[in-house]
């Protein structure tokens, strides 16, 4: 009887489990109108398509196990005309798929070259931002040296002319 009770309560653990997991799974909101009325709508076309193409491929089946004995009848015009339409289709195929990379990838050069240039003028205005930012500092610093020399010499001239009344000899 415990051993029942242990099942049961471990089933309703697993159970709880299962919930909560598809729980986080499903969506929280219910779908809205449009995507109800897009599935409605969509539902019985593929399954219509799915149809015709099981038809399709039916008939196939049956168009070819009626047209073998004139295959293999005609098999000496047929085998090479087969194989000429089948080389041509594969070149014009080849010529498309190879024009379409062609075109594509003249494309994605131009229009890496065309952001190129559109950015160009962000890097010259970023340099000229620079180049101007380094003139006003270089003037600034050689104002400052100047300021710097004017200085020195004027404490030279100013001490030079004060060490030069006393320090030298007059004759009278």
């Amino acid at each position: 009887m415990a051993d029942r009770d242990r099942a049961g309560q471990y089933y309703q653990q697993q159970r709880g489990q299962v919930g909560e997991t598809v729980k986080g799974i499903l969506p929280e909101k219910a779908p809205s109108a449009s995507q109800a009325l897009t599935v409605a709508t969509l539902f019985p076309l593929g399954g219509l398509l799915l149809v015709l193409s099981g038809l399709a491929l039916a008939a196939s089946v049956v168009g070819l196990a009626v047209a073998t004995p004139v295959f293999l009848i005609f098999s000496p015009v047929l085998v090479p005309a087969a194989l000429l339409i089948g080389l041509a289709v594969a070149g014009f195929l080849t010529s498309g798929a190879l024009g379409l990379g062609g075109l594509s990838s003249l494309t994605f050069l131009a229009n890496t070259a065309r952001q190129a240039f559109q950015r160009t003028p962000d890097y010259v205005e970023q340099a000229r931002r620079r180049m101007a930012e380094a003139a006003a500092h270089a003037g600034h610093k050689t104002a400052q040296a100047g300021h710097a020399i004017q200085g020195r010499a004027d404490q030279a001239g100013t001490g030079a002319g004060a060490g030069g009344g006393a320090g030298t000899k007059t004759s009278s």
